[in-house]
């Protein structure tokens, strides 16, 4: 029998979508592959239904740089409300515990310190961690206590951004990958002797991918209606944007013929990468593969089609 024919266009690329609220990072997909009429999509790093903003959306060949991008640094502007906390630390859930305390300004940033850097970290009940090969949100949504285990995250930046009234607080946080906002707001209010949650959320960065940049989903319906599915491409960015963070090697014909077979290649010149080193592969500007350098030659772990 022949192999099945795969449904869709084989595009690749990368969409920044400005994810609107009140839609899950899987429906995002959903509606950004049948726009593009793609055979493959996936996204690098889940918005909660409730965040809006950053959701890099990998079509065909990009879905490869996925983890190069989820690595990235992240930004988020996010809103506390002071005196509550709920079972999903953010308006979506039910309240487990009040407090009348309102902390200050001058409280609030000499705090701040204790969640900057590398610190442990109890991820939400509600979250997508997985737990004997379930999702810890599905769990809790069942009823069932969800234990999660504290774990170290990077948070290299955390500022008090403004304070509308007493009972709000607004911040704007850069970390690093594994890393919940909600719970970084969960964790400052206990540390202020009340509680609270997140109102607001929104992802301004993910790696490469800035909020400037961001293509809103009604303009990707709009050219969509306007051109088709060809219509959506000029919207995408090139797979090579997820790998910035990884030296460029440039190679002949030849040496891609040897890796779309999987073969390693000799690198030659005084500047070629050092050994241990993870680089890609362009022949003429058009990638070719990602791989590592050993003793000299660079071994594809991750070759392109189209290529």
């Amino acid at each position: 029998m022949g192999q099945r024919q795969k449904k869709g266009r084989p595009v690749s690329g990368w969409l920044n979508l400005d994810k609107p609220l009140g839609m899950t990072s899987t429906t995002a997909v959903a509606v950004v592959k049948r726009l593009f009429g793609a055979q493959k999509a996936g996204h690098a790093g889940t918005l909660d239904p409730l965040a809006t903003g950053c959701l890099p959306i990998a079509l065909g060949e990009a879905t490869k740089t996925v983890p190069f991008v989820m690595d990235g640094r992240k930004i988020y502007g996010f809103t506390v409300r002071w005196g509550e906390e709920t079972t999903t630390d953010d308006a979506e859930g039910q309240p487990v515990a009040t407090s009348d305390v309102r902390p200050g300004r001058d409280e609030i940033e000499a705090i701040l310190g204790e969640f900057t850097g590398e610190i442990m970290q109890v991820p939400p009940a509600f979250s997508a961690i997985k737990i004997d090969g379930e999702r810890a949100y599905d769990l809790a949504r069942e009823g069932e206590e969800v234990i999660l285990e504290a774990r170290p995250i990077q948070v290299h930046r955390l500022d008090l951004v403004d304070m509308p009234d007493e009972n709000t607080a607004i911040f704007s946080a850069e970390c690093g990958k594994g890393t919940y906002v909600r719970a970084i707001a969960r964790d400052m209010a206990r540390a202020l002797g009340t509680r609270g949650h997140v109102v607001g959320l929104r992802r301004l960065l993910v790696g490469p991918f800035e909020e400037a940049a961001m293509i809103k989903l009604d303009d990707l319906r709009a050219a969509h209606e306007e051109g088709g599915v060809e219509g959506c491409d000029p919207l995408l960015d090139r797979v090579e944007l997820a790998l910035g963070d990884l030296a460029e090697v440039r190679l002949s014909e030849t040496d891609a013929v040897r890796l779309r077979n999987g073969q390693s290649v000799l690198l030659r010149g005084r500047d070629a990468p050092a050994n241990g080193e993870t680089v890609f592969v362009t022949v003429a500007g058009t990638l070719i593969a990602i791989g590592e350098v050993e003793r000299g030659e660079f071994h594809p772990s991750r070759v392109f089609v189209g290529g």
